[in-house]
């Protein structure tokens, strides 16, 4: 790798990045391109609907993440709660610790811009997903777990975030998420 930054998405990037949200989900077996969510998850963000950040090295885009700060996202339900949404590293680029770098950019501009509750959904079958949600300090939270179609579980996770540091459960590690 070069000089790897985390930075907020460029509009003209947007399509670039929705199809490396698709391309990183179909991969993993979690999508396939003709599911309806294709679309939405290719979309988020567009509308001004979060902070998308991504990860660039030596101008190529490696890995996404989005940020929804509103009331109205499908778990944050206060202003000072946020949902990360669409977590997604290029297939090439998986397994060198984009996903961890991402995860732990999105703690901090949350908690740096005042939400206080972090909340993210996940499908059942994205094991490496949590075993990453859980060593960064997010905690299960299955009474928040939600059917967006009937029948189709997901997961959620929480973090309980400061400016200084994150604070999880008991008995929950809390990574570092200033990095």
């Amino acid at each position: 790798m070069g000089t790897v930054i985390v930075r907020e998405a460029r509009r003209a990037e947007f399509p670039a990045v929705g199809t490396l949200r698709v391309d990183a989900y179909a991969a993993g077996g979690f999508l396939r391109r003709d599911d309806p969510y294709a679309e939405t998850l290719h979309l988020l963000g567009t509308q001004g609907d979060g902070t998308v950040l991504v990860v660039e090295d030596e101008g190529n885009i490696l890995g996404t993440v989005m940020i929804a700060a509103d009331a109205s996202t499908e778990l944050a339900d206060s202003a000072d709660a946020a949902d990360i949404r669409a977590l997604a590293v290029a297939p090439e680029s998986q397994g060198r610790g984009i996903a961890r770098l991402l995860l732990r950019s999105a703690v901090r501009r949350a908690a740096m811009s005042g939400v206080r509750h972090l909340l993210l959904s996940t499908r059942p079958d994205m094991r490496a997903a949590h075993h990453l949600y859980e060593t960064e300090g997010f905690a299960r939270a299955p009474e928040l777990d939600w059917q967006p179609i009937p029948g189709f579980t997901l997961l959620v996770y929480e973090m309980r975030v400061s400016r200084e540091k994150p604070v999880t459960r008991p008995g929950c590690r809390a990574g570092p998420a200033t990095h």
